[in-house]
This record gives structure tokens, sequence and C-alpha cells, in this order.
């Protein structure tokens, strides 16, 4: 029985306590070896890095054509880059070596770089990057999605095609995506910053909104409906276009929609 390439790759995970902690790794890498298995002839390598960098003011990571984002913020004094790298090709030989070509930059901007391919080979890299909480941020993504968990200062992103979550965040949020839906999950008592201006054309909107929570909330759609799990209130008709105040009010919380419904939670 043939052994899959990935499970080499993690063979070399246990010297790294972080990688080794992080669930979201395992699996990742054994979905991307079950994914690559039946959804087209090519073989597929998967394999993780993990680098260590000195902290920055503003850190930059761009996706390029096809690598998701996610950001997660602690009680930290560095930065670990966990880069997830997946290539496919004609055989696990060609898979391997073009995974094993792909540089990942870490000077002012994260990013990778890597061989020219042909036809029916192909590779990718995502991004879990472990930061100190007060940062700033630059995201940028073309066909992936961007996470950013408990991040306080300012933040910027784009994707073209993928999802947006959002959790934790204070400071000042600003960012799109062109197709996908956009989840935010609102924490504390209030939102402490300039505020939150986040769009989707094509998608869904979820906001999850504490008990007790003070700022001053607008979202809504252009096509879509509106559900609202608990009480507001409101001056004139709701429409697809809510503006409330929450609590004591406070900073702009802005979710908006073109195309996708919206639906408000109260944790």
């Amino acid at each position: 029985m043939r052994r899959p390439l990935y499970a080499l790759a993690l063979l070399s995970l246990s010297a790294s306590p972080l990688i080794a902690q992080s669930r979201s790794t395992s699996r990742w890498l054994d979905n991307c070896e079950r994914d690559g298995s039946w959804r087209n002839e090519r073989e597929r390598y998967c394999t993780v890095r993990e680098d260590t960098i000195t902290t920055r003011s503003t850190l930059r990571i761009d996706g390029r054509e096809n690598g998701g984002i996610t950001v997660i913020g602690s009680d930290r004094a560095n930065i670990v880059v966990i880069s997830k790298i997946q290539a496919q090709g004609e055989s696990e030989r060609e898979a391997k070596e073009l995974a094993d070509q792909i540089r990942v930059e870490l000077g002012d901007e994260i990013r990778a770089n890597g061989p020219s391919t042909r036809w029916r080979s192909s590779w990718s890299v995502s991004y879990e990057v472990h930061v100190p909480r007060r940062i700033a941020l630059d995201l940028t993504a073309n066909n992936g999605g961007i996470a950013i968990e408990n991040i306080d200062g300012r933040v910027e992103f784009e994707t073209s095609n993928g999802g947006v979550s959002l959790s934790g965040l204070s400071g000042n949020v600003r960012g799109s995506t062109s197709n996908g839906g956009v989840d935010v999950t609102l924490t504390g008592s209030q939102w402490s910053g300039d505020g939150m201006d986040v769009r989707t054309t094509n998608g869904g909107v979820e906001v999850d909104i504490p008990r007790n929570y003070s700022a001053r909330l607008e979202t809504g759609t252009v096509n879509g409906g509106l559900d609202i799990g608990f009480p507001i209130t409101v001056q004139g008709r709701i429409d697809r276009r809510l503006t409330t105040q929450l609590g004591q009010g406070g900073s702009l919380v802005r979710v908006m929609t073109t195309n996708g419904g919206v639906r408000l939670r109260q944790q």
C-alpha cells in the first residue's frame, strides 16, 4: 500500500510545539491529502513549514493567487508564520519537487514565490500567523478566505473570492470580499477604537453580538432579507437597511452586503 506523502510531512512536526498543538494545521494536512485523492487524477503533496520572526509595527501578507490567510493575536512577543503548502503534479515526485522549490519571503511582506507551472501542475501557500495582539495588519488574497482573531489595531484586508471571519477585534477595521460570506463575532462590552467597516458583494452576513453590548450598528443588503434574533430600537421602518444604537452607543460597527441575507444573533 502506497504511503501518502503528506504523512511524511507530519513526522517532522513533532519538533515544533506550535504546529504540534495546532488542531487546524493537523486538519488542514488531513483535508489537503484527502481532497486531492478524488477531485482529479493529479497527485498532491502537502506539507507545513514554520518560521519565527521578530515583531513589527505592521504585518503585510499577500496570499497571492490561491492562498488563504488566518491571523491569530495573543500576548506573545514575536510572530510565528505557519506556511501551509500544497502542490499537484502528474506524479508524487513531481508534486514534491514543486513544493520543494517554493520559497516563503519573510521581509517587509510575507508572500510565496515558486516555479512556473504547466498543464496539470499547480501550487499554493496559505498562512496561519500568530502575532502580538497589538499590531497593524494589511492582508490581501485573490482566491482564498481571510480569518482574523483577537487583534487590537489597524486592520485592512481584501480578497476577491473567499469568505471572511472576524472575531474578538477592536481598533480600526476596514475590509471587503467580492464573493464570500462575512461572519463577525463581537466580544466584550463595547467596540474599542475607531470602528469597523466590512463589506461583501456576493455573500451573506452573520453578526454575533454579546448581551448589553454598546456600539452604533449599521447593516443591510440590497438583495436579501434581514433576520434579527433579538429586540432592537429603530426609528422609521425596517426594510433592507438597519441603523440602531446598541446599549450606550459608541463607535460605528458597519457590516454590509449587496447580494445576500443578514442575520443578527445575540450571544
